[in-house]
């Protein structure tokens, strides 16, 4: 029996031991679906939300990926691990007791901003054309250019030496592995970490994740619309207009708007969503501040409920 295709995103709580592959690969079998991707990676360790898209949201990944994330991680100090948590081979042992929660805190402090971070090894990474994993596998290691990251907060929610219990919120890029081996450095003894979950990604939280057994049985049964959220869910902090036939028309067929449907003003690369009078999600919009003209960037073909209190514009 062919299954019908829908698009929407699933908020999944991905278990201990699995690759975020390895969850697409099984949500994927189990709904039929051909274009099933994940909107951010979570390594093996590490469990919590990774929101899985399907059909035309898989072209919302990126806006995922580049959201922000939240995490909470248990790091261990006094051992250094090759892999910068409790999956690697320990090759280094510190003695811990003498950090104190108040050196916990100053060393915290350093890691708040826009920082630079060197990607561990074991990463998904490339240099010179291999992954940095293929290579560490290899036993060969190399020079990783440190890069701009971003973190918000860095919050202590326990401290029972030599174990430190974090939460941090951060932005794309940003690697909590490397996190834990910095701050053990940061402290004199080294550090990896033991675990990691996702709290938040974006508008997904870990209260509202669905089990992947629990996911996959809804998707087996046709129970997909129970779980699905739509695609623009992910851009509820964007704002949004509500256009009329003649501009909707415009934006399906990838035209600039005229200056003439008196649509707002925008700054420089600003976005904004597109929603028909009907209430369907029509597309991304970006402003060219030069023509004073907004473009569809992403054009999509959905239907669901018009968001309340969008201004309209013909």
């Amino acid at each position: 029996m062919t299954r019908p295709k829908y698009d929407g995103i699933l908020n999944v709580d991905k278990p201990y031991g699995l690759t975020s592959m390895d969850v697409v690969r099984r949500l994927k079998r189990a709904s039929g679906q051909k274009r099933v991707g994940h909107g951010g990676t979570l390594d093996p360790i590490a469990t919590g939300v990774i929101p899985i898209c399907f059909g035309q949201a898989t072209r919302m990944m990126e806006d995922l990926i580049n959201g922000p994330k939240r995490y909470r991680a248990a790091v261990e100090l006094g051992v250094v691990t090759d892999t910068y948590d409790a999956l690697g081979e320990i090759v280094e042992t510190r003695d811990a007791s003498a950090v104190t929660l108040a050196d916990i805190e100053e060393a915290i402090n350093g890691f708040i901003g826009v920082i630079q971070q060197v990607p561990p090894m074991y990463s998904a990474l490339k240099k010179n054309g291999r992954r940095l994993y293929q290579l560490a596998r290899e036993g060969v290691e190399v020079e990783r250019d440190a890069r701009s990251v971003t973190v918000q907060d860095i919050r202590i929610v326990a401290w029972d030496s030599p174990a430190i219990t974090i939460e941090v919120s951060c932005g794309r890029g940003f690697y909590m592995r490397s996190l834990a081996y910095d701050l053990g450095n940061a402290l004199g003894c080294g550090g990896h970490m033991k675990s990691l979950v996702r709290l938040q990604s974006g508008v997904f939280s870990l209260d509202a994740a669905l089990s992947l057994e629990h996911a996959e049985q809804k998707l087996q049964d046709g129970e997909w619309q129970d779980i699905l959220h739509s695609p623009d869910v992910v851009l509820s902090a964007m704002k949004a207009i509500v256009v009329g036939k003649q501009t909707e028309d415009l934006i399906r067929n990838g035209c600039s708007l005229p200056l003439a449907l008196s649509l707002p003003r925008g700054k420089a690369d600003d976005r904004c969503r597109a929603y028909s009078v009907d209430g369907r999600f029509l597309a991304i919009l970006t402003f060219d501040s030069t023509s004073g003209q907004w473009h569809p960037d992403k054009v999509f073909a959905l239907q669901y409920a018009q968001p309340e209190g969008i201004p309209q514009f013909s």
